[in-house]
């Protein structure tokens, strides 16, 4: 599997948060030569099972990206939108957006807002139209848009929009590829509506009841300018093993593990730790009566913005780190 090129195809795929039928089109296509049965969940999960006797594993990385919803069209032709997720208004002014049904605009505020204090409620989408009818050929309310932006190669790393959660999903697929004999019995989860609550991974974790879970989604980086030391991880600095964040604090034993595994096999690993932002990893932790739950993230700089930045080495240390881990003697309790 060729990752840039694999890459590029996720980060292409439409799928904002409650909408990711194509995105899990192209990541079933992607991963059915190397598990035994793909199904889907009313939550919309692709569920991707490699059967084994063994412990049931659980890995999770969300397929939703954060977006923008249609709530009025103005006489103007202006439309206004509310957030799908964690959108940062500063950020995403004058980025070109898309609809599914291929229209084009560009976000945009009035000219006399201030910047600086821009609330999601202040964006509009400009789609070249003059009137509120013209508007209305192109979009209704409701309709979801997502950024529009290639994904650029920059040396080892990769600037590109809705890197949070595709390298992710990346992550998972790439493991699927390298994993040999084992008797685990491994779930691939690709998650839906996790920008907005985590809400596929609750249903998941339930419907699977998985003994281990691991969650692979981007985490923010200490290396940023002026980075304040609320995060632990670096780009660049290999697999980052969660400890801990706001949403779930990992079985040390399940932090011990896989940074043995990753000493074992030569991995580059470090540990992330961060204040803000939770992961899948909170429902699938929760469910029933708990699951010894880790996380594997891939540094991210500038995640949820139109040019999230990570790094190649990183992604591949992240595949190599879960493969590892499916394929480790795991017992029915950690």
């Amino acid at each position: 599997m060729e990752l840039m090129k694999t890459l590029t195809e996720l980060v292409s795929a439409f799928g904002p948060a409650g909408d990711e039928g194509e995105v899990s089109r192209v990541i079933e296509k992607l991963a059915a030569p190397y598990v035994d049965e793909i199904s889907r969940d009313v939550m919309g999960n692709l569920i991707c099972h490699k059967r084994g006797t063994g412990p049931k594993v659980m890995f999770a990385a969300h397929m939703d990206t954060i977006g923008l919803v249609v709530t009025h069209i103005g006489e103007d032709g202006y439309v206004h939108v509310g957030p799908l997720g964690g959108i940062r208004p500063a950020e995403a002014l004058h980025t070109p957006v898309r609809f599914k049904n291929g229209a084009k605009g560009v976000i945009c505020a009035d000219a006399e807002a201030d910047v600086s204090k821009l609330k999601s409620a202040d964006l509009l989408i400009d789609l070249g139209a003059s009137s509120r009818e013209e508007a209305e050929k192109l979009v209704r309310v409701g309709d979801a848009a997502v950024f529009d932006l290639p994904a650029a190669r920059a040396g080892d790393r990769v600037i590109s929009p809705y890197l949070d959660n595709r390298a992710g999903c990346l992550v998972l697929l790439l493991a699927m590829e390298r994993i040999g004999q084992t008797d685990n019995d491994l779930y691939f989860v690709f998650t839906a509506q996790e920008e907005v609550g985590t809400r596929g991974a609750r249903t998941a974790a339930w419907t699977v009841d998985p003994d281990y879970g691991i969650a692979v989604d981007v985490t923010p980086t200490d290396d940023e300018p002026g980075a304040k030391h609320r995060v632990t991880s670096v780009c660049g600095g290999g697999a980052a093993v969660k400890v801990m964040d706001s949403t779930v604090i990992c079985q040390p034993q399940m932090v011990e593990k896989l940074m043995c595994l990753a000493g074992e096999k030569s991995i580059r690993a470090q540990r992330d730790v961060i204040r803000r932002g939770g992961s899948d990893g909170g429902p699938i932790h929760l469910s029933r009566g708990g699951v010894y739950t880790g996380g594997i993230s891939i540094p991210c700089r500038y995640a949820h913005s139109p040019a999230a930045l990570v790094d190649l080495n990183d992604v591949k240390a992240c595949a190599e780190l879960a493969a590892a881990f499916a394929e480790s003697k795991l017992e029915k309790e950690c």
